[in-house]
């Protein structure tokens, strides 16, 4: 097993490095006759490519994606569809000093101790760079789950321990923060530039809903759809945690506070977010993704060398100063390529996912 793939039916598959040719994804399983092109991927692909932001690395990329197979005048096949983005503005010459370092909080240490090699430019395979491919496969996943009226929409609920609380939907698209907080996200803007002149970095948290989902979706007992989409958004190298619903606040209620009493109009309230006995229920899912601080920064930390002698290392380079905003459409990506596979896997019963 490679690790490189994720789901059953609607099957994602990446490939490629931060720092060479290109990257990729291969996404199998996806049904014919679904209307698909670049430009239906292209969206999601600029909002999170880098330089949009002042906080973000300065590293060039159109980042434009190729359809190499499995579509046929403008409609899928139903046959595997390969994608390809090329890397056009990639300078490795900024790491070559840092060959032989284990940079901390990177893959460095643990791909060497795993694979005994490792690609030094830019963390490789580790590179948040893999993400690019994640989100041109997962704008095919929404397609699919759109046709049967689910809509996944992502935004940044807290960075630099900056929260928002005035909640806008209609406010995520028009910052560059995602932030659905007008006066939040402008005290978002003063923490980012604070660390970058710092030379630090910060992370954050980003709220994930789902709306229209249909109940029945997800498997007993070890592929719940909250089992599943947990893995989906851990499998994010920058993501730290995952809380469902309530989250780590249910351990603090009450059963008659936590759970959602049941009307004839459906669910109370939601504390569930949506999913019981790991199936959704019919509501509205909400899943919120801790985010943990870029680790290429350029304050000097102590490391080893691969030799294993102790030294410092201060990181140059493009890099972000915080995964947020970049990280958005990525976790969108993550929660509509589960929810693709489950809806298919349902499909695939013969089970109408209603009660």
């Amino acid at each position: 097993m490679s690790g490189n793939s994720i789901g059953v039916v609607f099957r994602v598959t990446t490939w490629g490095e931060s720092h060479g040719k290109a990257l990729g994804a291969v996404v199998d399983g996806c049904p014919p006759n679904i209307d698909l092109t670049e430009a239906d991927i292209q969206g999601d692909l600029q909002r999170r490519r880098p330089g949009r932001h002042s906080s973000s690395s300065p590293r060039q990329e159109a980042d434009v994606v190729e359809i190499l197979s499995g579509t046929f005048e403008g409609r899928t096949t139903g046959t595997p569809i390969s994608l390809l983005i090329r890397n056009k503005d990639s300078d490795s010459t900024a790491y070559d000093e840092i060959r032989d370092i284990f940079r901390p909080g990177h893959g460095d240490l643990t791909y060497a101790r795993k694979y005994g090699i490792r690609d030094h430019r830019g963390g490789g395979r580790a590179s948040g760079r893999e993400t690019v491919a994640r989100v041109a496969a997962g704008a095919i996943a929404k397609k699919v789950i759109a046709r049967h009226g689910i809509e996944v929409i992502a935004y940044t609920q807290e960075l630099g321990g900056i929260a928002a609380h005035e909640i806008s939907l209609a406010e995520i698209e028009v910052n560059t923060l995602f932030c659905p907080d007008k006066k939040a996200a402008r005290k978002m803007e003063e923490r980012l530039e604070q660390a970058r002149k710092q030379g630090d970095s910060i992370g954050g948290i980003v709220m994930i809903l789902v709306k229209g989902c249909p109940p029945g979706l997800g498997e007993p007992v070890f592929d719940k759809i909250d089992a599943d989409l947990a893995k989906a958004l851990v499998s994010i190298g920058t993501v730290k945690g995952v809380e469902v619903g309530a989250g780590f606040q249910a351990a603090g209620m009450t059963g008659s506070a936590c759970n959602d009493p049941i009307t004839p109009e459906g669910f109370a309230t939601n504390h569930a977010g949506g999913i019981l006995a790991g199936i959704t229920n019919g509501d509205e899912i909400f899943i919120r993704a801790a985010c943990k601080p870029i680790s290429s920064i350029e304050k000097e930390q102590s490391t080893i060398d691969v030799n294993d002698k102790p030294t410092a290392v201060s990181i140059r380079g493009r890099h972000d100063v915080s995964v947020i905003p970049r990280i958005i459409p990525v976790c969108e990506a993550m929660v509509a390529i589960c929810l693709a596979d489950h809806l298919l896997r349902q499909q695939a019963l013969g089970a109408t996912g209603g009660t």
